[in-house]
């Protein structure tokens, strides 16, 4: 069916970019949405507007679908959300019909579980790869949006959805000297596809965050040498991973629904149920030994969740570390190396928990050296290596950054986005980040984002949040064409009093009680603070779903 938006006029639009101006014909005009971006989201967000009848096309910087499981090819990738929660939930035959090998899924069956839901639901005809979007502008006069792509294409839709992700955006530190380096150097979101041979080189890794946990233990067992420049010492619960037998992926399949109604429930979107203890605090020391062991010997996220109120109250956070601090200690043969990974100056939580596989053991490998960047900062990149603040040259083969992403907002700041008037997003969000549910920020019509500031995003289990944000989107949409609805924008105060609840809900929290990206430090000049929605993923979509039932309370119709 033909909505009555479809197909534009084509003539030349005069596109304002900073200081210039140029003369862009618009090459393809016929279209109702514009995604960005073939991730998770943007998979699935192709999938449901097709499903309204609407024209879409989607433009992905890579050549493959699957957007951070394309792109983050390092040794060691893999998902630290189980697999049987880390996955679609819209289609039950899709659940059915496929297996996944492992507890927490690699990047290579990430990826191929992406592909197949991309063929599965023939997607790949309305995705153009190799292309990235370098400015979007809103048209008033017309109600479109106006996307320039890397390509030189031109075209206008009159929705444009961001799926750019919340991890995509790489950062890498600008290091003195860096360009001057013989040797290689990689940030671990930029790996080879075809992967990079380490053999008898001498490696080192700047970063320990997740990706640095995950890709070390892989690194070190090639490397002839590998140096881990340490800045900051993290806390790590083991995966206890393993393969998944017949018993259990029957069992996962039988109990699909059951598993789906855990996940609304749960305050993260995970199919687990809630925990046996509330409190550290309300039980006997013999109580809370055995439930510490048990979720220990459990592994994975999920730790975090052992007692309720780990996240909210210090002295139970304290147990709870505590006891973290004593196995991680266990593991150490070195108790100088030992002290060195457990100066934890943070509470647990409050950086995002890593999930390890033999990541401490790692570190009584002979070739194995840990060096404490927090004491002594890297001072420059040599020609031959790398130097430290007192003066200590480390030679080296390959570089490797580890070191994550400009996180939330990074990637949607990265291209030029503007909306009425002009406005740039940047400008907008200059001195903090904000969107009315995360969703739509005011001054932007027509402009969805998905797991966008104010979203519980990556405090989530994302891909369910993800899911959750497209249907709201999709229902929204379908709203708009049921009534003859020609743009969307969001209230500014309905906005700022979003914002206002998003930033009481985290001082209530140990989330982002230290500087890391979950608060935007890793940035320079980037403003501080929690910007995701840490209330529930549960409590978000009851918010969601009665705004909407409330005539989309908050929103402004045109």
């Amino acid at each position: 069916m033909r909505r009555p938006w479809a197909g534009y006029y084509f003539r030349k639009k005069t596109v304002i970019r900073d200081a210039w101006t140029i003369e862009d014909p618009v090459t393809e005009a016929n279209l109702d949405v514009v995604i960005i971006g073939a991730g998770a989201a943007g998979l699935y967000a192709l999938h449901r507007v097709r499903g309204l009848g609407l024209s879409a096309k989607v433009f992905e910087k890579g050549d493959g679908v699957g957007g951070t499981w394309y792109w983050n090819r390092y040794p060691g990738a893999r998902c630290d959300v189980e697999s049987w929660d880390y996955c679609y939930t819209f289609s039950e035959e899709l659940e059915q019909e496929w297996e996944w090998t492992e507890r927490f899924p690699t990047q290579p069956e990430l990826e191929r579980y992406f592909n197949h839901v991309a063929d599965r639901f023939d997607l790949r005809r309305d995705i153009e790869f190799d292309t990235r979007v370098e400015q979007t502008r809103f048209d008033e006069g017309e109600n479109r949006w106006i996307v320039r792509t890397s390509k030189g294409a031109t075209v206008s839709a009159r929705f444009l959805i961001s799926a750019a992700g919340c991890l995509s955006e790489v950062n890498t530190p600008r290091f003195k000297g860096a360009d001057t380096f013989k040797g290689q150097q990689i940030h671990t979101a930029r790996w080879a596809k075809g992967g990079l041979d380490v053999t008898g080189m001498r490696v080192g890794v700047i970063g320990t965050g997740s990706t640095g946990v995950q890709a070390i233990p892989q690194l070190a067992k090639q490397a002839d040498h590998l140096f881990v420049f340490q800045r900051t010492p993290q806390f790590a619960i083991p995966a206890r991973n393993r393969p998944l037998d017949a018993d259990t992926l029957e069992e996962l399949k039988h109990n699909y629904r059951e598993r789906w109604a855990l996940k609304r429930s749960n305050p993260v979107g995970m199919g687990r149920r809630p925990p046996e203890v509330s409190s550290a605090l309300e039980v006997d020391e013999t109580t809370r030994n055995r439930v510490l062991e048990e979720s220990w010997a459990l592994g994975g996220p999920g730790f975090a969740r052992t007692f309720d109120d780990v996240m909210t109250n210090a002295e139970s956070n304290q147990i709870t570390a505590q006891f973290v601090r004593d196995r991680i200690k266990d593991k150490i043969e070195s108790p100088d190396v030992a002290d060195a990974l457990l100066e934890i100056d943070h509470p647990l939580g409050a950086r995002r928990l890593i999930v390890e596989i033999d990541y401490f053991e790692t570190y009584n490998r002979p070739n194995v050296t840990l060096v404490d960047v927090a004491a002594n900062p890297i001072a420059e990149i040599t020609l031959q290596g790398l130097r430290t603040a007192d003066g200590s040259s480390y030679d080296l083969d390959l570089i490797v950054y580890a070191t994550g992403f400009d996180g939330m907002t990074g990637a949607l700041l990265a291209m030029d986005i503007q909306g009425v008037g002009g406005l740039a997003l940047r400008d907008k969000w200059a001195d903090g980040a904000g969107a009315y549910l995360g969703l739509v920020a005011a001054g932007f019509p027509n402009l969805f984002m998905i797991t966008g500031p104010g979203s519980p995003a990556v405090y989530s289990n994302v891909i369910f949040s993800i899911e959750q944000h497209v249907d709201w989107i999709a229902d929204c949409l379908a709203h708009m064409l049921d009534h003859d609805l020609d743009r969307i924008d969001s209230d500014p105060q309905a906005e700022a009093e979003w914002t206002r609840q998003v930033h009481e809900i985290a001082a209530q929290s140990i989330v982002g009680k230290t500087d890391s990206w979950w608060t935007g430090s890793n940035i320079g000049g980037k403003p501080r603070g929690v910007t995701f929605y840490l209330g529930g993923t549960n409590t978000y979509a009851a918010i969601c779903d009665e705004i909407a039932a409330n005539g989309y309370e908050g929103f402004a119709f045109g």
